[in-house]
């Protein structure tokens, strides 16, 4: 597998189990090594009590970019710490798109910024994350190969 088609495979096989990000209608548009673009539309159901978005739901919209970008080398990393910022209020019918960056990646530790943007450009949430990368293949056949990344 090749390094291009490695993180299409691992969003491939982590979003098949992936109830909560299938629940929530993301749509994996673009995904690389480190990188990652997903898009959503906020449904009634995800309204708070003021009638905007809850403000879990940009949370996990760049969440889930942050899992399907730090994991995108065939390494299995999970998250140690992230923060939120919401720049703008979300309403029903918003698309939302994530774009997750890779700020920093090393051996052990990897950190990420993801920007949330609505339909008209606006930034609505900004989101920060820190994972820890074990040394656990995705597929065990590429072990050797995920070594170096």
């Amino acid at each position: 597998m090749d390094k291009e088609q490695l993180p299409k495979e691992v969003l491939k096989r982590m979003y098949q189990e992936d109830w909560f990000s299938q629940w929530l209608g993301i749509e994996p548009v673009k995904i690389g090594a480190g990188s990652c673009v997903l898009r959503m539309i906020v449904r009634k159901d995800m309204l708070n009590g003021f009638g905007i978005a809850h403000g879990g739901i940009t949370y996990s919209l760049a969440d889930s970019a942050l899992a399907f970008a730090s994991n995108s080398y065939g390494r299995k990393a999970v998250s140690v710490e992230t923060s939120i910022s919401h720049t703008e209020p979300v309403k029903e019918g918003d698309i939302l798109t994530a774009v997750a960056e890779e700020l920093s990646l090393s051996n052990k530790i990897a950190v990420y910024q993801i920007r949330v943007i609505r339909q008209d450009e606006k930034l609505v949430a900004l989101f920060k994350g820190t994972v820890y990368r074990t040394a656990k293949p995705w597929f065990p056949d590429q072990e050797e190969q995920i070594t170096k990344n």
